[in-house]
């Protein structure tokens, strides 16, 4: 049987026919290898590229969050580099006593509860600060310390770092620092979801003394998240088009996708 085998295949090389068969075979084995290592070639580069920023934030996060969204990741890290606020303080010498006094006594001004004529709570804040703050900077403004300010705009790192952790339209304090004792106040919050929620800003309600908390401008720049986000995708487009030019111009492949 296997004389037949080898005879009939012999015939079949003599007669044309397996030369033609054997052309074949070699012509798509040698596309299929091209193919393989064109494949091998794209991965290579891709991962070569990927490889850095993945470990960067693999390195970063806890492990329960190892594996996330990167349009997450993005949306994240641009909000945190855009955060802003506006707030006011009162700087007070390094008294607990002084600065807890007076915390409290702005929150009697405001609150129905303990005064008959209750003020709205940027305007006892504001007056205090005129009076008792000793940042002469700030104290002619009513202790503002600016209006949607970056993060890191604070001389003071630790009253800095304050303003994107106390509750909105809340007295936060004190708060101590090289300066003293800082007493704060936060009106709006920009790009803090986690913390602030829809709401992000407080106003002075219809009756012209209560707090009112609305939407403000929670999700400033959102339109440049989304551009962020799209670089980042035209990006990795590149270095996967890179990778396909690479193996063309290495002989790799016959033809590109496209052509």
């Amino acid at each position: 049987m296997n004389n037949e085998h080898v005879d009939c295949r012999k015939d079949l090389v003599e007669g044309g026919e397996g030369h033609h068969w054997e052309k074949k075979l070699k012509v798509r084995n040698r596309r299929r290898f091209a193919r393989e290592k064109f494949v091998s070639v794209k991965m290579s580069l891709i991962v070569t590229a990927l490889l850095p920023s993945v470990l960067l934030l693999l390195l970063s996060l806890p492990s329960s969050q190892a594996f996330v969204n990167p349009i997450d990741v993005i949306t994240r890290d641009f909000q945190a580099l855009t955060r802003k606020v506006t707030a006011h303080h009162i700087l007070l010498p390094k008294s607990t006593d002084v600065a807890l006094s007076l915390k409290q006594s702005i929150r009697n001004k405001v609150s129905p509860k303990s005064s008959d004529d209750p003020k709205y709570i940027v305007d006892v804040f504001s007056a205090a600060a005129q009076k008792y703050s000793r940042d002469e900077e700030t104290a002619v403004r009513g202790g503002l310390l600016g209006t949607k300010v970056p993060q890191g705009y604070c001389r003071a790192k630790e009253l800095d770092a304050a303003c994107f952790k106390a509750p909105l339209g809340e007295i936060a304090g004190p708060i101590e620092s090289e300066y003293g004792y800082h007493l704060l106040l936060v009106t709006e919050r920009t790009n803090c979801p986690k913390l602030d929620g829809k709401y992000n800003k407080i106003i002075r309600d219809a009756d012209g003394v209560s707090t009112k908390f609305v939407r403000g401008d929670s999700q400033e720049g959102s339109e440049e998240i989304q551009t962020v986000a799209l670089q980042q995708v035209g990006f990795w487009m590149g270095v996967s088009l890179a990778g396909e030019v690479a193996a063309k111009a290495a002989n790799v492949v016959d033809t590109l996708p496209w052509e």
